[in-house]
C-alpha cells in the first residue's frame, strides 16, 4: 500500500468516525429507559402511519426494533444503533446493530428499522447466534413517503421481513446487508 493510499484510508476512517460521533445516537451511554421509550415510539409510529404492517405485527413470532441507526462514511464507513427484541410486545433482549463498509461513499444518515421474525425457527436462530448477520435472505417492505409499506403476499412467506423508514441524511438508501446484531446487557 502506498503512503497516499494509507493516508487516504486513515483520513476517511477518521472523518467517518467524527461524522458518526456527531449523530444523536447515545453510543457509550446506554440507557434502557430511554431505549424502551424509543422502541415504543417506533412501534406506535409504524402502527399509526402504516396500517398495512398490521398483518406483520399480528403474525410475527418476534420483532426487533432498532429505533435509531446512525451511519456515516467517507470511503470507509460505519453504522451503529441499539434496539430491543420483543416477543408478544414484551422486551426479552437488547441488541446492537453494527456495520463497517469500504468503497465509494460520502455522507451520513440516520434511519430506523424493524425486523419481523415470521417463523419460530428464524427467531430461534437469531436468538441462539452470538452475532447474527443480516443477509440477502431478508425481504424488505419499505414504506414510501405517503405510500404503502410494500407488504405483499409473497413477502409474508419470508422468514424475516425488514421495514426501513425514517431516513434522513446525505447517503441515499439504507440496506441492512452486512449488519451484525449482537445481544447487549444494559
Amino acid at each position: 500500500m502506498t503512503k497516499f493510499t494509507r493516508r487516504a484510508l486513515l483520513a476517511g476512517g477518521a472523518a467517518s468516525a467524527a461524522m458518526l460521533a456527531a449523530c444523536g445516537n447515545p453510543v457509550g451511554s446506554f440507557n434502557a429507559t430511554r431505549l424502551e421509550a424509543r422502541v415504543d415510539a417506533t412501534r406506535d409510529y409504524l402502527r399509526q402511519n402504516h396500517a398495512e404492517t398490521e398483518d406483520l405485527f399480528r403474525n410475527a413470532h418476534g420483532i426487533l426494533y432498532m429505533p435509531l441507526v446512525s451511519e456515516a462514511g467517507l470511503f470507509v464507513g460505519g453504522a451503529y444503533g441499539e434496539g430491543a427484541l420483543r416477543i408478544n410486545d414484551i422486551t426479552v433482549d437488547y441488541y446492537s446493530a453494527t456495520r463497517a463498509s469500504f468503497g465509494f461513499q460520502v455522507g451520513a444518515q440516520q434511519y430506523a428499522h424493524v425486523l419481523f421474525f415470521m417463523t419460530a425457527q428464524a427467531l430461534a436462530d437469531f436468538r441462539a447466534s452470538e452475532g447474527w448477520a443480516a443477509s440477502a435472505d431478508i425481504r424488505y417492505a419499505v414504506p414510501e413517503q405517503g405510500g404503502s409499506a410494500g407488504v405483499q403476499t409473497t413477502t409474508m412467506f419470508s422468514p424475516v421481513i425488514a421495514v426501513v423508514f425514517g431516513q434522513s441524511g446525505l447517503i441515499a438508501g439504507a440496506s441492512l446487508a452486512g449488519v451484525r446484531y449482537r445481544r447487549i446487557i444494559p
